[in-house]
């Protein structure tokens, strides 16, 4: 079981030395999704809604995002990023209903991995979306966030298997 390395000996917060780590190259995808009605959908989709074209502004709030990590989430290291992609795909679902799913690689060559930018590109970017299609309809659900996989670094590399 691995251990929290995030507390030092008093057991109190600290950012974890990653100085000893070797330097590789590391990737993190993460997923999210935001479920919008028909009407909204239609709107993103023929670049009608009033606050511009939504995805492309949900795409730059993910880059953004993820490039500032490290200043929302108190233990993230500051990295230097050297890819980030955000990729969408629409699926319907039940009648009227659409879910935007949001797809953010991340890349680095350092000693600290990238899972927390993806996730939080990911999480920046359904937001985005909620954002800009708020006045047309409130009731959009942002779906799960999580990790879809990760290559590099001391642990290895992870992929879900599970279906979310």
């Amino acid at each position: 079981m691995a251990e929290f390395t995030h507390f030092n000996e008093e057991g109190r917060a600290k950012m974890v030395d990653v100085s000893d780590k070797p330097e590789t190259t590391r990737t993190a995808l993460a997923h999210s999704s935001i479920t919008v009605n028909k009407e909204i959908y239609e709107k993103i989709t023929h670049n009608e809604m009033k606050k511009g074209d939504v995805l492309a502004v949900a795409q730059v709030a993910a880059i953004m995002a993820a490039k500032k990590t490290s200043e929302i989430i108190p233990m993230c290291h500051p990295i230097a990023l050297t890819g980030i992609n955000i990729s969408f795909s629409w699926e319907k679902g039940q009648p009227d209903q659409y879910t935007l799913n949001i797809k953010a690689a991340v890349k680095t060559k350092g000693n600290t991995g990238v899972e927390m930018e993806a996730l939080t590109a990911a999480s920046a970017c359904a937001l985005t979306v909620y954002d800009m299609c708020k006045a047309v309809d409130k009731g959009m659900i942002i779906g799960a966030t999580y990790l879809v996989e990760k290559t590099g670094g001391k642990n290895g590399d992870f992929k879900r298997t599970e279906q979310i």
